[in-house]
């Protein structure tokens, strides 16, 4: 999890890039525009908290017993994790 801090910096980073690329117009003030950006910055986090503990608690089901942190249980879990992202995604 994203510390506050680091939410507001991403935040105002994320601002910047927008009102410096060329194809984009700014129409609203900076404040509620950095409200929105926490916002879905905030959402997404969440999103990507939930799809950590499924992958987690579907590895730990299998019957072999893989252990956390090995290169096929990071293998596993970056397949897994990716799937459920691709699946929250066509929702």
């Amino acid at each position: 999890m994203l510390s506050e801090d680091k939410v507001s910096h991403l935040s105002h980073v994320i601002l910047m890039a927008v009102k410096q690329h060329a194809g984009a117009r700014v129409k609203s003030d900076d404040a509620r525009l950095l409200k929105e950006i926490k916002h879905v910055l905030a959402a997404e986090l969440v999103q990507e908290q939930e799809i950590d503990r499924k992958v987690k608690a579907k590895l730990a089901s299998y019957s072999r017993g893989i252990i956390e942190g090995s290169n096929e249980w990071d293998v596993l879990y970056r397949k897994t994790f990716e799937e459920e992202m691709r699946k929250q995604t066509k929702i």
